[in-house]
């Protein structure tokens, strides 16, 4: 398989713009999900416009042993060129309201899976000297958030964790980078319920922030910020001018439902 990329939560949103982007740089690929027929739908899609291969696996990532069996299926289609870890979901309310099954399953995905796919992934890169991981966290990662305090802190490790791994390749021709999106037009919104949160009120378009995201990855970038309107790149250039207490009363109040 030519140009192969592996990417998860392919089946909607920014995962579904990261395949075709990739099969219009002519590349085949290996999708993971849990929606099989949304898969399949996508696979269709891309064969039919596109000279290239779609590989589908259906799986929960959270599930125990999850992310071996899908490195063990992936690596009998070959060894990948692109890993782009983009499985991730959060949900908002108060943490200690929320049930903790739900928030130790964002753990599980948003880290655990992220941080178990890299490293099964990068010694091959890494003995090939070639290679590109985009993991995709969130400017959420670049200050706490009340609200979604677990979503928050899951993408601060993403963000750090690739930032740490990208440094220890100083010396090869394998990086990795980050993708930190703001709100974008994803189904993240609806099933967070950020949607009806201000913070949501102007959102970036998926392809617009994959497109850069795979653009990043590409050139080796260490972080790519995307999608971010006039208010956001406001307050994160004014973030270390501002006491932090004001603005954990900004980022709660902004993420409050309407």
């Amino acid at each position: 398989m030519k140009q192969l990329a592996f990417i998860t939560w392919a089946s909607s949103g920014l995962g579904k713009e990261f395949a075709h982007i990739h099969a219009e740089h002519w590349g085949d690929m290996i999708l993971v999900a849990r929606r099989e027929d949304k898969l399949l739908e996508l696979k269709k899609q891309i064969e039919s416009e596109h000279n290239v291969s779609v590989h589908i696996i259906s799986k929960d990532l959270t599930e125990p042993n999850a992310c071996k069996a899908v490195y063990d299926e992936v690596m009998k289609q070959g060894e990948i060129r692109y890993l782009i870890n983009n499985a991730g979901f959060g949900w908002i309310g108060k943490f200690y309201e929320r049930k903790w099954e739900d928030d130790k399953t964002m753990i599980d995905l948003n880290i655990v899976a992220l941080t178990e796919l890299t490293r099964l992934f990068l010694p091959h890169m890494v003995k090939k000297n070639s290679g590109r991981i985009l993991n995709v966290s969130s400017t959420a990662s670049l200050l706490p958030g009340p609200n979604q305090a677990v979503y928050y802190a899951t993408k601060a490790y993403v963000t750090s964790f690739s930032n740490a791994v990208a440094e220890e390749l100083y010396d090869s021709d394998v990086t990795v980078t980050a993708l930190l999106p703001g709100a974008t037009e994803t189904e993240f919104g609806a099933k967070s319920g950020m949607d009806k949160t201000s913070l949501f009120s102007e959102t970036a378009s998926a392809r617009d922030v994959a497109l850069d995201g795979y653009k990043a990855m590409l050139a080796g970038k260490l972080n790519i910020r995307s999608g971010l309107n006039f208010q956001s790149r406001l307050l994160l250039r004014l973030l270390p001018f501002i006491p932090q207490k004001m603005i954990l009363k900004m980022v709660r109040e902004g993420q409050e439902v309407k």
